[in-house]
């Protein structure tokens, strides 16, 4: 087995944000002028897929796909999963053309297209927003309504999830009226202290503030300003030159996803056998695959159209979220960062994905 890794040697430093695009120094993202064969079998068998965090429960599918031969049955010879430093840095890796494929957020894609690269996103895994507010009982009260965060103290970490959160606050009018600050790394803990009152996070933290055994109540952010949460993005230059491989990759995963989904104890058990210090905290990590999977992998689309598919809509709500806190380097247009061209409506598994799963 292919133990999880993130070799930082295979990557180039990005000082200052993004500046210059790179060719490929992994042999793949503008390393290869092959394209695909001619029978669609990828040109590209041996591929990246940077995580945009540490390997965790959210990551199910893909450890999935590879540890039961779904890539491999795809013509891959191998799928190197890597551990990585937030979807920021995925977003840049893949738009420098250093991985083949990488999870990141339709906020950090748009972010870094603005920036001057051109990372795609060409599958969305997760159909809603996963940020959201929460705060416990028993620190709190019962949280059901915004309207009732006013004079609390209201603490987020740092990115994209501050924005959001700041957002949130001030579409429902309560932002000037809250003390917002900086929690840093450290929220969840925080807010059990009993130094916040409520937390801006992702649903992941609430999963950490439960397991603890606190009471949480969520507000939802994704009700108010819709986005996609993980996505898989590879390089525009990259896809078009290897259609079959990204076609392939996807079909691939999503698989992975349908058999996660179904199989959720083996898909922890996976997890755990590519990263063994999860053991100690196992329970967390299934309990977070079961809410990404049960609360945020489905949509109207994704039951019309199948597993992976952007519409418009929330791209355009990000955009316009973060170019009104001036988030953007530079102008971009949200229509032109998504596509859903690789995404084979014939796989069962792509097409079929929500009667599988929720069947």
């Amino acid at each position: 087995m292919t133990n999880t890794c993130c070799d930082r040697r295979r990557f180039l430093a990005v000082a200052g944000g993004v500046t210059a695009t790179v060719a490929g120094c992994l042999g793949g993202p503008g390393g290869s002028d092959s394209g695909d064969t001619a029978d669609g079998e990828p040109a590209v068998t041996d591929v990246s897929l940077l995580l945009n965090w540490r390997i965790s429960g959210l990551h199910a599918p893909y450890v999935a796909a590879r540890e039961n031969g779904f890539y491999a049955d795809e013509g891959f010879e191998s799928v190197d999963i890597e551990s990585g430093d937030g979807s920021d840095f995925a977003a840049n890796q893949a738009g420098l053309g250093n991985v083949e494929f990488a999870i990141t957020s339709a906020d950090q894609l748009l972010n870094v297209n603005s920036r001057g690269l051109s990372p795609r996103c060409v599958a969305v895994v997760m159909q809603r927003n996963p940020n959201v507010v929460f705060a416990t009982r028993d620190g709190f009260g019962e949280l059901t309504d915004p309207g009732q965060l006013e004079g609390a103290t209201v603490g987020s970490g740092p990115g994209m999830v501050r924005q959001m959160t700041e957002a949130y606050l001030e579409h429902h009018g309560v932002l000037g009226s809250v003390d917002y600050v900086d929690a840093g790394f450290d929220t969840v803990q925080q807010l059990l202290a009993g130094d916040l009152d409520a937390a801006g996070g992702v649903f992941g933290d609430v999963v950490d503030a439960e397991q603890q055994g606190a009471t949480v109540d969520v507000l939802s952010i994704d009700e108010t300003i819709r986005s996609y949460g993980h996505l898989v993005a590879t390089d525009a230059e990259f896809a078009e030159s290897n259609e079959a491989t990204v076609r392939s990759f996807l079909r691939a995963t999503a698989r992975g996803a349908v058999w996660a989904s179904t199989n959720p104890a083996d898909a922890i058990a996976f997890l755990v056998d590519a990263q063994p210090e999860l053991e100690e905290v196992r329970e967390n990590q299934a309990d977070k695959w079961d809410r990404m999977h049960a609360e945020y992998m489905f949509s109207e689309t994704v039951r019309e159209r199948g597993w992976g598919y952007s519409e418009s809509r929330p791209w355009t709500e990000t955009y316009e979220t973060l170019a009104a806190a001036d988030v953007f380097e530079d102008d971009v247009d949200p229509e032109t960062v998504w596509t859903n061209d690789y995404l084979d409506d014939e796989s069962e598994h792509i097409a079929d994905y929500a009667a599988r799963v929720e069947s």
